[in-house]
């Protein structure tokens, strides 16, 4: 079963193709943000899996990683995902169809015309990269055009993220806490009181893919 807070009717799991935005609106988004910590690496895989080839907009993802390692991240959730994964470069302009990860110990951003870029700032929430900084600029450059995701992690990194998305008008999806690996990032997100969608993780894609697909695809 589909939940849904804020305000949003609870939308069953046979009628989640028919899934609209919550504020009623035509609008179309143009991308999804995606963070994780503790566990993320199984539930990116999971959730970035689900998603079709042909995906009409980019996917951004901040996956907690350390910085100590040489990472293989892209490799491994290229091998669950049909669209390509790549680690984020600064002044690469984001895609549709294509999924950028926040490269270990660098925070990703995005900007005007989905311009992505790499910073060496401070940590937020004692880590680097930031779901926070990720989605403050995701609502920044895309507005009500913009998708957060919270999925399973420690600590409370992307809560205030979430709240300037939804302050902008996008919407927020949060994977269900008493299913996620790691309940932490999830309750944080969720205790904001400005989710739209809370869900089991099976269940995230597709809504996502309802709410982003175009209706006539």
């Amino acid at each position: 079963m589909l939940s849904a807070v804020a305000g949003c009717p609870p939308v069953s799991g046979d009628s989640a193709g028919n899934v609209s935005r919550p504020d009623g609106s035509d609008e179309r988004y143009a991308v999804v943000a995606v963070a994780s910590s503790a566990g993320g690496i199984t539930a990116l895989g999971v959730l970035l899996g689900a998603l079709p080839v042909g995906f009409p907009v980019p996917v951004l993802v901040v996956q907690h990683l350390d910085p100590r390692h040489q990472t293989v991240i892209a490799h491994v959730l290229g091998r669950s995902a049909r669209l390509p994964v790549k680690l984020a470069e600064a002044g690469e302009f984001a895609r549709p169809g294509t999924i950028y990860v926040a490269p270990p110990n660098r925070h990703l951003l995005v900007g005007a015309a989905g311009r992505l870029t790499l910073s060496d700032s401070e940590l937020v929430h004692f880590v680097r990269p930031s779901a926070d900084l990720l989605f403050e600029s995701v609502a920044g450059a895309y507005g009500r055009r913009a998708v957060a995701c919270v999925l399973t992690g420690t600590g409370k990194d992307g809560a205030m993220g979430v709240t300037a998305v939804k302050a902008r008008g996008g919407t927020v999806i949060v994977q269900d806490p008493a299913s996620a690996e790691f309940p932490g990032m999830p309750q944080a997100a969720v205790e904001t009181g400005v989710v739209d969608f809370v869900l089991p993780l099976d269940e995230i894609a597709q809504v996502i893919r309802s709410l982003v697909e175009p209706a006539d695809r």
